[in-house]
């Protein structure tokens, strides 16, 4: 029997956590921390923040980029630029003790004056660059290298990729950081004051993979070398009917099985004692990438997407076909994989959902639908001790809002 949310695996259960903010990086921070059953509460503007109609959007306008990264969340509206409705945010913040923000520079939400009222606060705020400065995904990934080395090798502009990589890392690491904030707290009853740089991130990521590291100590740039993996062998082919695969030989092995698949073992074994060049070393597989490419294209070339397919697998190489994001919602693996659930979102209709990629003893803690704007405003506002009076005349006077 497949496990309901409520069955599902809730470590953080019990910690409330408050977010405000826009965009992916701490949304994507929050709604990890939902999958891990705490309550996240965020809270926009009135009317919305900047991101909650953003594309894309169904057809009436409902924005499918906000509902993805708000599942599982609570949602309260409140007038974020009138001291009142700061006040209400202050006290939802002391109450539940965790906050993340992107809202920088903004004193009433700074992590002096919040852990004024609550002791053990954790405070993660995300900023562009360390100094403070703005920058966002985009900027920085201009900034620290990697479209001057993505794309074909005689493009000469730069290019940059579709996925924001840094957003996402920044909110997996803000994320992580609580949670390791959460067990400080619980063994010393420590505040924590949590800042991020989106530009860190990207940085701290170039460093680890060596891109940094290999200009400093080489002197080397890096080359653009299209879809060929960068000390490596591993390639993009195209069959006959024009389905493409992406080919990777990360061993002798592997490599062996694509020689032996192309029918090129004695042509390469040739061309190895000729040239003196030891094909069992990964990087004279890379160096020579262009001449391998060569002999192993006319096998893909004379054959279909689906002769190729079953060819490759019962061989021990690493490939899979190039698929557009129509392809793989269609793809019957996603309805087999245990992370997806059917999800019902209000204003956007019924699809497969995905919950944690991590499963907890077994179990993906599933995908929770998202909130409507100011759904929760007035529950919130009841939990803070607040009558139906007190509420009703917050929202006469825009303070707050509910859906």
């Amino acid at each position: 029997m497949v496990p309901t949310a409520a069955e599902a695996p809730r470590p953080l259960a019990g910690v409330r956590v408050i977010e405000i903010a826009s965009f992916v990086a701490v949304p994507l921070a929050g709604m990890t921390l939902a999958q891990l059953g705490a309550d996240v509460v965020r809270i926009d503007p009135v009317g919305g923040a900047a991101d909650y109609r953003r594309w894309p959007v169904t057809e009436d306008g409902t924005s499918i980029y906000w509902t993805g990264l708000n599942k599982g969340k609570r949602s309260m509206a409140a007038d974020l630029r009138a001291p009142e409705g700061q006040r209400l945010v202050q006290r939802l913040i002391a109450e539940s003790g965790v906050v993340l923000t992107n809202m920088a520079g903004r004193q009433w939400l700074s992590f002096d004056t919040l852990v004024a009222e609550r002791a053990d606060l954790i405070h993660l705020e995300v900023l562009g660059r360390a100094d403070g400065s703005t920058a966002v995904d985009y900027t920085v990934n201009a900034a620290t290298g990697f479209p001057l080395v993505t794309g074909p090798a005689d493009y000469g502009a730069p290019i940059n990729h579709v996925l924001p990589a840094w957003d996402i890392a920044c909110g997996l690491h803000g994320a992580l950081a609580v949670v390791a904030a959460l067990h400080r707290r619980d063994r010393t009853g420590e505040p924590c004051r949590i800042r991020l740089a989106l530009e860190d991130v990207a940085l701290g990521t170039a460093s680890a993979l060596g891109f940094l590291t290999e200009a400093m100590v080489n002197g080397a740039r890096r080359e653009r070398i299209g879809n060929a993996l960068y000390g490596s062998y591993g390639q993009t082919f195209t069959g006959s009917d024009g389905v493409s695969f992406m080919i990777v030989t990360l061993t002798n092995r592997h490599f062996r099985d694509l020689t032996e698949l192309t029918g090129t073992t004695k042509v390469i074994a040739a061309l190895a004692d000729a040239r003196d060049i030891d094909f069992g070393d990964e990087g004279q597989r890379y160096r020579h990438r262009d001449v391998l490419t060569g002999l192993f294209n006319g096998w893909f070339a004379e054959r279909t997407g689906a002769q190729i397919e079953a060819a490759l697998a019962g061989t021990s190489l690493l490939w899979d076909r190039y698929r557009s994001f129509a392809d793989v919602a269609a793809d019957e693996r996603l309805g087999d994989n245990a992370m997806f659930r059917s999800l019902h979102q209000p204003r956007i209709g019924d699809y497969l959902a995905a919950g944690l990629p991590a499963s907890l003893d077994g179990v993906h803690p599933p995908a929770v639908a998202a909130p409507a704007l100011g759904a929760d405003t007035e529950q919130l506002l009841t939990e803070l001790g607040m009558t139906i009076d007190d509420i009703e005349l917050l929202r006469r006077n825009g303070t707050v809002a509910t859906d």
